[in-house]
């Protein structure tokens, strides 16, 4: 079976209802909720039948191999949690979908309609000149009006608040912030572009709770494809939608269609309980 096709399972299945009523709780909550229950993902343009095909891809970082002929492609519309141990080369993935790096042999097809959005983990961009401005200043040069996607004249104060950044702590240079100061701000840089693939690296790291609970509605209606590398399982069981896993001490790729619960309970059917392992890297070809 190829480990990166979708299974289809009573427990799958399962897993989707579960998915789908969370999501409707969610709808729920969010009017009971206070902070940035408003946090908005502005859309792009509509998506084409492809997003991002990767077929036979290799890749090596130093003297490790990452990846040897790796084939996977993107679903349409669908929110897609990566999750494996450090170092197996999740990021590396990322970067190669943006173009920032390139595969060792294979190929990596964006289709042609893709606007790509992308928020790094070491949420580039915040340092240098750029932090000394204000967070006010960073978000649109210090003009009281933005574009958000396609919707124009946008309070850039009222949008800095969705992301838990109140009046006082807009004034704060960017180069004074807190580790989750600094994710928050990525993500308002990030999700104002409009795009219909967007790429989240981490972005759960130091977030308060508002911010994030907030992020997971944004997600849950935003109309583009999501790809999320993110340790929280809490996170990922209430998002996404499929899940691309990097298995094992050789971080074998297996996909799943399904929220995280479903794909844990597929993963001790096929594997057992297994405990986790060292990552050992076959040796590059000589």
């Amino acid at each position: 079976m190829d480990p990166l096709k979708p299974e289809s399972t009573s427990g799958q299945k399962q897993g989707q209802d579960e998915f789908v009523r969370g999501a409707s709780k969610k709808s729920s909550a969010r009017e009971k909720r206070t902070g940035p229950s408003n946090l908005f993902i502005a859309a792009g343009p509509r998506l084409g039948d492809t997003v991002v095909t990767l077929e036979g891809v290799s890749k090596s970082f130093d003297d490790r191999l990452l990846y040897e002929d790796l084939n996977f492609a993107l679903p349409k519309g669908g929110i897609v949690g990566v999750i494996g141990p450090n170092g197996c080369g999740k990021s590396t993935l990322f970067k190669m979908i943006a173009g920032e790096d390139t595969p060792d042999s294979g190929s990596i097809q964006v289709g042609e309609t893709v606007k790509l959005m992308y928020v790094t983990q070491d949420r580039m961009g915040l340092d240098g000149d750029a932090g000394e401005k204000t967070v006010f200043e960073s978000i649109n040069n210090g003009y009281d009006l933005m574009t958000l996607g396609e919707k124009e004249d946008m309070n850039v104060r009222q949008y800095l608040g969705w992301f838990n950044f109140k009046s006082e702590s807009q004034q704060k240079k960017v180069s004074m912030l807190s580790g989750g100061e600094r994710n928050r701000l990525q993500l308002a840089q990030t999700l104002k572009i409009g795009g219909n693939l967007l790429l989240l690296d981490e972005p759960t790291n130091d977030l308060d709770v508002d911010t994030l609970r907030a992020l997971e509605d944004a997600l849950l209606d935003y109309a583009g494809c999501a790809v999320v590398i993110s340790h929280d399982r809490y996170f990922l069981d209430r998002v996404a939608t499929h899940i691309l896993a990097f298995e094992g001490e050789d971080c074998k790729p297996f996909f799943w269609e399904g929220n995280f619960q479903s794909y844990e309970e597929n993963k001790i059917n096929r594997l057992g309980l297994v405990e986790p392992k060292r990552i050992k890297f076959k040796p590059l070809p000589s």
